[in-house]
Parts: structure tokens; C-alpha cells; sequence
């Protein structure tokens, strides 16, 4: 497995793979991989075939996280990180300085304008724009074929596919279903900050998806509005003091807007607080 820490040497050297006719997957990350990224390397591996070439990105972007955010803290394991990728046969990683990633003085971003305006955009106004700047660095870097990206970030990989597509970049988007711990917590890097009540509290927001899901299927033909479903979920949380959700939506999967009327296919996205960690899931009704 070879290592990268140099843009350009990374770069060359996918370049070459490209002229080769190499096919190449790629699968960025932020590091501290747990199961749920080790899924999107084989669906990766599955993609590029076992001769082709797997690239990880193990980067913890920094123009994605706002003022007052969790840079710093960030959970961060890179020996761990990269035993996995040598245990699941990564051609590739790349692990960047930000000096050499953001070179000073910066000035430059990518900025979709469109599906980026509600939910999480709303919230954290800079994360997407520090998103799109990133990735783009990266697909430009890497010069993948496919890439692929988790279902649990459901706003950020719609807004990836609008990006590549926008941008005429020739790489397939694929995303792996979200992995969910056994009592449904979906997996994510920032679990590991959850206390232990916490943790056994935050199964609630996919108890809320299941709920919704069931309410939606008993009476299909009932015309369902997002004030009659969301009173459904409230119970739920009246039992879970140490989680205050930040927004509850139903969407169009495709445009990300909210829902008038709520039927089978439409997207229900769920953010919430437990303590300081920021929680998200998103699951199809």
C-alpha cells in the first residue's frame, strides 16, 4: 500500500495508473474509519475490480468546520486508520498537510449554491463550501472514475452528485447505505464523543425514522403531512431529555425541499444535540 502525503506526487502517479487504464475508486474520508467506511472500501473495490486501484483520503478538512466547531477535538487515530486500509487491500492513501493542501495565501473555493441553502447549510452556513472545495481538490488529484460516499450524510452526497454533474467532472457518484450499530445508532466518527447515556439516548433518531416509516405504511392512502407524522415522533423524545433535536424534515429526495404531501420515497432528515456532540441520520419512508 502505497502512502501520499504530497499533492502532487499523488497526483503523478494516478495519472500514470489513468494512462495504464487503471480503473479507479475512490473513497475520501476524514479518518478514525469505523465499519460504516470500511463498507464503502469494498463497495469501492467491488467497483475497480481486484485488479483495479483503491484510494482512501484520510484528511480532516479544515474549511468544512465553522468557528466554535470541533476541529480540534475531532477524533483522530491515523495508525489505526491505516491498518485497516492495508487490511482491506487500499492501493492507496493520502494524507495531507493542510500547508500543502490549503497553501497560503488561499483563496479559492467551490460553491454550490442550490441544495446547499437549507438544513445542515442553514445550520453550519461555510461546512458545504469547505465540502465542495475539498472533494473537488481531491477528484482533481485523484483522477478517480468512481467515487464513493456514505448514505448517512444524505444532504452533503446530494450535493457532491450536483457538484460533478454541474462541474462536467467524469466520475460516477456511489453511495453505500448507512451502517447502524445493533440497537440502530447510525455509525459515525463522532459517537466516540457521547458519554454513556448519551449513546443509549441517541438510538432514538432512528427509533423516529422506524416509527414514521410504520405510521406511513399502516394508512398509505391518508394523505400525510409532516405536522401529523412529526406529532408521532414527539413521544419519543419526551423520553430522551439528553436529546434536543435541532430540525426534523421531509423531503424530496432529489431537490432536498420540504415535502407538501408525505408518501413512500420521500426523504426524512433528523439533526440533534446530544450535550455539544451534533448527531444527523436520514432515512427513505
Amino acid at each position: 500500500m502505497k502512502r501520499f502525503r504530497s499533492p502532487g506526487s499523488l497526483q503523478s502517479w494516478c495519472l500514470k495508473k489513468r494512462l495504464e487504464n487503471n480503473p479507479i475508486a475512490l473513497v475520501p474520508t476524514m479518518g478514525f474509519l469505523h465499519a460504516g467506511h470500511v463498507s464503502l472500501i469494498r463497495k469501492a473495490r467491488k467497483t475497480a475490480g481486484p485488479t483495479g486501484i483503491v484510494i482512501v483520503t484520510l484528511y480532516v478538512n479544515p474549511t468544512q468546520f465553522s468557528q466554535g466547531e470541533d476541529f480540534d477535538a475531532y477524533p483522530r487515530d491515523l495508525k489505526r486508520d491505516l491498518a485497516i486500509c492495508q487490511s482491506e487491500g487500499v492501493n492507496a492513501v493520502f494524507t495531507p498537510s493542510h500547508a500543502s493542501m490549503y497553501a497560503s495565501p488561499y483563496s479559492t473555493y467551490v460553491n454550490e449554491t442550490l441544495l446547499s441553502r437549507q438544513w445542515e447549510g442553514i445550520q453550519r452556513p461555510s461546512h458545504f463550501k469547505g465540502v465542495t472545495t475539498i472533494v473537488s481538490k481531491l477528484f482533481l488529484l485523484t483522477q478517480p472514475h468512481v467515487a464513493v460516499f456514505g448514505e448517512k450524510d444524505f444532504q452533503q452526497a446530494m450535493i457532491i452528485r450536483q457538484m460533478t454533474r454541474d462541474l462536467h467532472f467524469p466520475i460516477r457518484i456511489l453511495l453505500g447505505a448507512t451502517l447502524r450499530e445493533k440497537d440502530g445508532l447510525a455509525m459515525s466518527s463522532r459517537n466516540a464523543y457521547l458519554t454513556e447515556n448519551q449513546r443509549d439516548q441517541a438510538k432514538v433518531l432512528y427509533q423516529m425514522i422506524r416509527l414514521t416509516r410504520k405510521e406511513l405504511r399502516l394508512d398509505p392512502h391518508r394523505k400525510w403531512t409532516s405536522s401529523r407524522l412529526g406529532s408521532a415522533t414527539q413521544k419519543l423524545l419526551q423520553a430522551t431529555p439528553l436529546i434536543r433535536l435541532d430540525y426534523m424534515a421531509f423531503v424530496d429526495p432529489q431537490t432536498l425541499q420540504q415535502a407538501k404531501t408525505i408518501r413512500k420515497g420521500t426523504r426524512m432528515l433528523l439533526a440533534a444535540y446530544a450535550g455539544k456532540t451534533r448527531l444527523i441520520d436520514n432515512g427513505s419512508l
